[in-house]
């Protein structure tokens, strides 16, 4: 890799980050009060391609649903870096009483999505304003509807990364102090699986259980069942988790069903251990509801692999954080089951997701990510758009 004299260092991209938290704050205010769920992101997107446009962007809207993209071309078309930021919120009703607090009854940005928007918008800025001095293109990436594991695939699927050669993205964390960067190489977050069963009896009076074929009994049996999925069969030192979330069954306490219904969600962070869980999980769960002489249709969604981050770009990302918060402020994350559908992008392109602090100043305004009550330190997002400025004009430089 050879050494560029950098034009612009990172007091550059810090003030001028800086400068724009007005408007920044602005930006993230209104996405605030006005939340759109997965796929309905209509306002959101039309006020990034709207924003885009004023820096002299190109832009191409409605792709895989109500995504958006901005092209910066530099003098060259290549490499081209990305960037994403997810735009949706989620059907949560909102406890903050902040004063920009949501306008739509029952919706919320409860993961910061509208930081994260905001932040990109503030990076376009800032690379918009030296386009002329870089040497290669920037793609932004506002991807619709992360919240259901589906906007990622739907824009994929229509080719925004075909010609990428390394993308990038963030998610704030309210848990890690402002001013603080967390990423590590390799699993850092957790696949996403959705099971749906259907377990089948044959309904009766529940005091006649003998003429009946009970598949509440049944269905007790392989939820505690499915746990031995993880004590006995997976190595301990493999993180995994099997959680039964939702079970719907019978509508009087006198009545045996015919039929129970439960949902849950399986993670990990090897994309071996999803795929050898899967196959166990139909095994024993049929076997389990033929002892009780029950039935059963399983459903097995794979929604999103392990995030996987590539080594090289995390070094990336952890020289380009150091520069904007210090050495001593880039920390390595602990992985999490938490599923984020970035991963899809990084199956395809060498990348990085990381983790930026946004942690209120005081304490009782701490709550976590989808949470009624959430909320963020603001003044982490110019330095979100700061520190993601600095890495694609560190990497563009370092590259070519």
């Amino acid at each position: 890799m050879k050494e560029v004299a950098l034009l612009y260092d990172a007091d550059y991209f810090l003030g001028r980050s800086q400068n724009l938290y007005n408007y920044l704050t602005s930006i993230y205010r209104d996405l605030h009060q006005f939340p759109e769920l997965s796929f309905q992101e209509k306002r959101t997107s039309s006020k990034v391609a709207e924003e885009l446009k004023k820096m002299g962007i190109e832009v191409k809207e409605k792709i895989g649903g109500y995504g958006v993209i901005g092209n910066l071309k530099g003098a060259k078309e290549k490499p081209l870096i990305a960037l994403r930021a997810d735009m949706d919120a989620l059907p949560i009703h909102e406890e903050t009483n902040l004063p920009f607090s949501s306008q739509h009854r029952g919706i919320m940005h409860a993961c910061g999505h509208d930081a994260h928007t905001a932040i990109l918008l503030g990076t376009a800025q800032i690379l918009s304003e030296i386009k002329d001095q870089l040497s290669s293109s920037v793609r932004f990436i506002f991807q619709p509807a992360e919240e259901v594991n589906e906007g990622a695939k739907a824009m994929i699927s229509e080719g925004v990364v075909d010609e990428v050669d390394e993308i990038y993205g963030l998610h704030n964390l309210p848990i890690l102090e402002t001013g603080k960067v967390a990423v590590k190489s390799g699993a850092m977050m957790g696949s996403v699986d959705k099971i749906e069963i259907s377990v089948i009896g044959n309904g009766g009076h529940g005091a006649i259980p003998d003429m009946s074929i009970d598949p509440i009994v049944a269905s007790s049996a392989i939820i505690q069942g499915i746990q031995s999925i993880v004590s006995r069969e997976i190595s301990p030192f493999e993180p995994v988790v099997i959680t039964i979330g939702s079970i719907h069954g019978g509508s009087s306490y006198n009545v045996i069903p015919n039929e129970v219904k439960i949902e849950g969600t399986v993670r990990t962070l090897n994309l071996q251990t999803q795929r050898k869980i899967e196959g166990r999980l139909r095994e024993l769960i049929e076997n389990v509801a033929k002892s009780y002489r029950c039935s059963v249709k399983i459903k097995h969604i794979n929604m999103v692999p392990p995030l996987v981050n590539w080594e090289d770009n995390v070094d990336c990302v952890k020289k380009a954080a150091s520069q904007i918060v210090g050495e001593n402020n880039c920390m390595e994350a602990q992985p999490v089951l938490a599923g984020e559908d970035f991963s899809l992008y990084l199956q395809r392109k060498p990348g990085a997701f990381f983790w930026l602090g946004c942690k209120p100043k005081k304490e009782e305004e701490v709550f976590g990510l989808h949470h009624p009550k959430y909320r963020i330190d603001e003044s982490c997002i110019p330095l979100g758009s700061a520190i993601l400025a600095m890495l694609v004009y560190m990497r563009i430089s370092e590259i070519l």
